[in-house]
Order: C-alpha cells, then sequence, then structure tokens
C-alpha cells in the first residue's frame, strides 16, 4: 500500500515546515531501517514522506507519524494537525499534481519537477526506492513534463525566485547599477543568478560558508566573497538561497552594516532558505527590508485557471494511466497461475503423445495457439475485474475451477473516478486525512 505524510504551505505555517525540514535527513536515517520502501521530499514550501508500506492498517500510519515526531521533536499530534495522510492510488494523484507544480506557492512553478526527480535519485542511492515507488514517480516527472510541454502553465519562466524579484521590482530603480550578494550556492543560486541576469544585473558577489563560493564564481563569471559582514555592507539587494540548517545572516551582522556604511542605507533581503538564512529580526533594523518566504505565499499570483484546468486534465489521465497498471499488478499472480496450470497440462498431453509418435511439429504448434487463444478471453476479464477493484474474485475463481494455487498480491487501495483531489479533498475522505482525523 501506498501511504503519504504531506505538510506544505497549504496546510500549515512555515514555522512548522522549518522545524519538519531540519528533520528530513533524520526522517531518512529512521526510515531507512524499517520495512517497505520511502522517497521523502522535502523543499523549500514542502515536506512530504512517500512510503510504500506492506499492508493497509492505522498501524502503518500511526509508525509514519511517530518516526516524523520523534525525528523532528515535534509531537504526534502536532505532526498530523500540520499536514495530511494520503493512502492508495491517491498518493499517486498527489505525487503527479506535485511535480506538476500545481501544488506550489507560484504554480507552476519549474524547480519543482527537479526536486521531484532528485528525491527519487536519492531514494535509489539508500537502496529505498521499490518498485511501486519508482512507478509513480517515474509517472511524475513524465506527467510534469507533459505538463510543461503541453500548457502555457510554466510559459512564464515561474518560480518563488522571480516571484521574489517581481516583488523586489518596485524597491529597485535601476537593476543594472544594483550592488548584489548571493548568500548560497546551490541551484536556487543558479536560478536567482540567472533571474537577476535576466533583469541586467551585472555586480554579483557571492559567499558560502561551505567554502564553495569561488568554484560557483569561477564557473558563473561574479566575485567571491569570504567576509559576509563586509559584503553585506558592500551590496544594495541581499538574495540568502543556502540550504544551510542555520541562521546564516543575523541581527547583528546586518545592523553592524548599517553603521560601516556612515549613512542609512536602504536595503533588501530575500530569505529563500528553508530552515530560514536570515534572521527575522533583520527587518528591524533601519533601512532594511525583508521578503521571506512567507511573504512571498502571501503574493503569490493566482494561477491562469484555463492553463491550470489543462494541467488538471493531464494529470488525471496519468491517474487513470497509473490505475489501469496497478489493476493489472492485481491479477497478474491468478492469470500467471492460469497460464502455468494450462500449459503445463499441455506440455504434459505433448510429452506423452510425442512418446507415442501421435504428434508433428504442425499440430504442436496449433495446440499452442489454441491455448493461447483460449487464454485470451479470461486474461481480457481479469484485468477489467481488476480494474473494478475484484481481482480476489477472478483470482478465486482460478482456484476453484481448476484447482490451482494462485499468490496473493499486495492489496492497492481503489480511488474512485467520484474522489476528489487531494488538494480537495476534507478529512472525512477515505484516501485523504488531515490532523486528529488522520
Amino acid at each position: 500500500m501506498l501511504l503519504c505524510y504531506s505538510s506544505s504551505h497549504r496546510t500549515t505555517a512555515f514555522d512548522i515546515l522549518e522545524r519538519l525540514e531540519r528533520g528530513a535527513g533524520d526522517v531518512i536515517e529512521r526510515l531507512a531501517d524499517r520495512a517497505g520502501g520511502s522517497v521523502v521530499l522535502s523543499t523549500c514550501n514542502r515536506f512530504e514522506v512517500y512510503l510504500d508500506v506492506p499492508a493497509d492498517a492505522p498501524a502503518a500510519e500511526d509508525a509514519l507519524v511517530g518516526t516524523v515526531a520523534s525525528a523532528t521533536g515535534m509531537s504526534a499530534a502536532e505532526v498530523r494537525d500540520a499536514g495530511m495522510l494520503v493512502r492508495g492510488h491517491a498518493v499517486a494523484e498527489h505525487a503527479f499534481a506535485v511535480a506538476s507544480g500545481l501544488e506550489s506557492v507560484v504554480v507552476g512553478e519549474g524547480e519543482i519537477a527537479g526536486q521531484v526527480r532528485r528525491a527519487l535519485e536519492g531514494a535509489r542511492e539508500r537502496g529505498t526506492a521499490t518498485r511501486e515507488l519508482e512507478r509513480v514517480f517515474q509517472l511524475a516527472s513524465r506527467t510534469s513534463r507533459g505538463v510543461k510541454n503541453r500548457t502555457g502553465l510554466s510559459s512564464a519562466g515561474r518560480s518563488v525566485v522571480r516571484l521574489a524579484l517581481d516583488m523586489a521590482e518596485t524597491r529597485i530603480t535601476d537593476w543594472a547599477a544594483t550592488r548584489v550578494l548571493l548568500v548560497g550556492t546551490g541551484r536556487y543560486a543558479g536560478a536567482s543568478l540567472a533571474a537577476l541576469r535576466d533583469r541586467g544585473v551585472t555586480r554579483v558577489q557571492v559567499h558560502s560558508r561551505s567554502g564553495r563560493a569561488a568554484a560557483f564564481a569561477a564557473s558563473h563569471g561574479i566575485t567571491a566573497t569570504e567576509s559576509l559582514a563586509q559584503a553585506v555592507a558592500d551590496s544594495d539587494l541581499v538574495v540568502a538561497c543556502s540550504v544551510a540548517p542555520t541562521v546564516i545572516l543575523d541581527e547583528a551582522t546586518v545592523a553592524a552594516a548599517a553603521v560601516r556604511e556612515g549613512a542609512l542605507p536602504r536595503r533588501l533581503i530575500i530569505d529563500l532558505g528553508l530552515p530560514r538564512n536570515v534572521d527575522p529580526a533583520a527587518a528591524s533594523v533601519p533601512g532594511v527590508e525583508l521578503l521571506d518566504l512567507e511573504t512571498l505565499r502571501a503574493h503569490a499570483p493566482l494561477p491562469e485557471l484555463g492553463a491550470t484546468d489543462e494541467a488538471r486534465a493531464l494529470v488525471d489521465d496519468a491517474v487513470a494511466d497509473y490505475r489501469r497498471a496497478t489493476a493489472e499488478d492485481a491479477v497478474t499472480p491468478a492469470l500467471v497461475a492460469l497460464r502455468r496450470h494450462v500449459f503445463d497440462v499441455l506440455d504434459g498431453e505433448i510429452a506423452w503423445a510425442r512418446g507415442r509418435g501421435d504428434v508433428s511439429p504442425q499440430t504442436e504448434a496449433a495446440l499452442r495457439h489454441l491455448a493461447g487463444v483460449l487464454l485470451h478471453g479470461p486474461s481480457v476479464r481479469g484485468r477489467a475485474l481488476a480494474a473494478e477493484g475484484r481481482a480476489d474474485e477472478f483470482a478465486q475463481a482460478v482456484s476453484a475451477l481448476f484447482g490451482v494455487e494462485v499468490a496473493r498480491s499486495c492489496p492497492v487501495a481503489e480511488l474512485h473516478p467520484a474522489d476528489q483531489r487531494p488538494a480537495d479533498l476534507h478529512p472525512a475522505d477515505p484516501a485523504v486525512s488531515r490532523g486528529s482525523a488522520g
């Protein structure tokens, strides 16, 4: 059974997300020791754990919540209240929507697809990517590409970075004259630098506590700096986008930069980090304005309804494909048992006839073709029953009619077409639960 715990900007405040993100590494380590598979997706506005567990039982949900709680120092009640639990096929639908940017702060953002892909790659490296999780995440990536190529949802280069710079537009009079400091050297730093250059920025320094600033600067044609305090003093705009688990830019450093300049500066700081890269108290320094993820969420643009509806339709198509694939899995053990029985009987009869000299190659080929034709009807019917959630009935019929033992397949929870999408579901829905209803 697939199970997902999802906490995002839609379900909780960013300070809670920050606590969850800080514990992501510990969650990964704890899950690696458990039975089944796991993939952890942790981004600047989302913390999700995807599990492939042996059985559909409340104990699996309790264990997942307990693992997250113990790794983050939160109570189980706090974890439940901060997110939602998704089960069965609804997990695939949720993952497809997430990978397509439909659940992001900025709907249609481009970064999430890569983050989903890297989450799967991390699970592969740890050996926790099961066949079912592979299928879900690969289909999620395929769906994301379809949304990108067939809708206008991501055509404007949507991202949290670009939204932040759009908001900064009213504070900056001349991008070409603006002195910028990048704090961090990861993927967000690269995206931030590209977005800044699109606006005409040329004067950029980069600082990194990890010692990677020189290599990043050399590869991007900018200047590296070791002194954060001096770099802040020399900047008009600071973009903090590090994955460091602690605050990098504190109030004292920002205040010292103001004193060093002598005159009251006007400085804009954009904090894209989760956990926070910038102490919120820095906003209290005279002349300083801080834009963080909480602010960006409040000002995120509404999606274009037509493009979003088209993207949702593509997600629905992907879910239908996934349902067909999992339905075939559910009936496969019975079909394998039936085919093995029929061809074992056929092989025995052909061997007996050969011993008597009563069979020719042409007759043998005809018999094998006949067996295939006779098996075609039950195979089609078996898959149709599985799509209706009746794979067990087919398995029982095969066992009763032919006396063969059918291996049980892993049960998969059904998500019927009438069910709503996870983003719209409420605690009463069978596939998704929030808070204490989980």
